[in-house]
């Protein structure tokens, strides 16, 4: 348990950095969530809220939840090999072990997935 409550630290001060704007829905020990408040259009819906991204400790991992993607077709785009490598699906990751390389990869889509939603009129 320790090297996740670590890997779910490390994260949760990643995604911390976008909050505010973005508004911590769950924050609790072992699960963080981040969402835009802001009503917006989406294919033809009006959701009054989109989630951005979050993290929960699993049993064997740390589940790194992250929605951008479904912003970007080409997934390759926003994601280093070293992250992409522990995509299980389409926007989680499972992450057992959280090197300085690997967390700057996470940084790096953080920041990617960012301008996305402002892009978009998200946030």
């Amino acid at each position: 348990m320790d090297d996740r409550l670590t890997i779910y630290s490390r994260i949760k001060a990643l995604l911390s950095v976008y909050s505010p704007p973005l508004v911590a829905r769950s924050d609790f020990e072992g699960r963080y969530e981040l969402w835009s408040e802001k009503a917006i259009e989406v294919e033809g819906r009006k959701p009054k809220e989109v989630y951005f991204g979050g993290l929960i400790i699993q049993s064997a991992y740390v589940g790194f939840y992250f929605m951008p993607v479904y912003v970007q077709s080409e997934i390759a785009a926003l994601f280093r090999p070293e992250l992409l490598a522990r995509l299980k699906g389409k926007s989680c990751f499972h992450i057992t072990k959280l090197d300085d390389t690997l967390e700057d990869a996470i940084r790096d889509a953080l920041a990617q997935g960012w301008r996305l939603y402002i892009e978009r009129g998200w946030v």
